[in-house]
């Protein structure tokens, strides 16, 4: 599929709905555990999208709108949910999240961006030049490899549960 702004907002806006319905109100039991050493629960998972929502995503579309290549991207501490989640219950997080996607989308659609502003290029600290287009078209993959990220963590609650199933089950693995 090419990139269309458009339907990049349909998955855009309901990411948030999305994760209240499989999250909310749920036991530790499902939304504390990770996979391991490094690895993130669905509970840090849910901070470090409310933190690309304040520092990554409409900064970095600014950046490029307004200053193109001039100014590089601030670099997105991909941790700084440790921090900030603490004391904070999912509930809390999901609403926090919800509110700035909000926000964010009306922002996004306020820019009017035409295709030519896609093409634009902006600077990111890894990666070199990217288009307005990669960006807008990796929040939205972002936002889908971390809801997949969220119910192969989950499913893995019952890895030896499924017994000889477990061959059938992609997400296990």
């Amino acid at each position: 599929m090419k990139f269309s702004l458009e339907k990049s907002i349909h998955i855009l806006d309901r990411t948030p709905a999305v994760l209240k319905t499989l999250l909310r109100n749920l036991p530790e039991d499902w939304t504390a555990p990770n996979e391991g050493p490094d690895t993130w629960s669905p509970y840090d998972v849910v901070g470090h999208l409310i933190h690309g929502e304040k520092t990554d995503w409409i900064p970095r579309a600014r950046i490029i709108l307004e200053q193109g290549e001039k100014q590089p991207f601030t670099p997105f501490d991909r941790f700084a949910q440790f921090e900030e989640s603490k004391g904070k219950t999912l509930n809390q997080l999901l609403d926090e999240f919800e509110s700035h996607r909000t926000d964010n989308i009306k922002t996004l659609e306020s820019l009017n961006i035409s295709q030519a502003d896609l093409t634009k290029t902006g600077i990111h600290p890894e990666f070199g030049a990217v288009t307005l287009e990669n960006l807008l078209a990796a929040w939205v993959v972002h936002d889908l490899g971390h809801i997949y990220q969220i119910s192969r963590v989950m499913a893995k609650q019952y890895t030896n549960e499924v017994g000889p199933w477990s061959q059938y089950m992609g997400v296990l693995k």
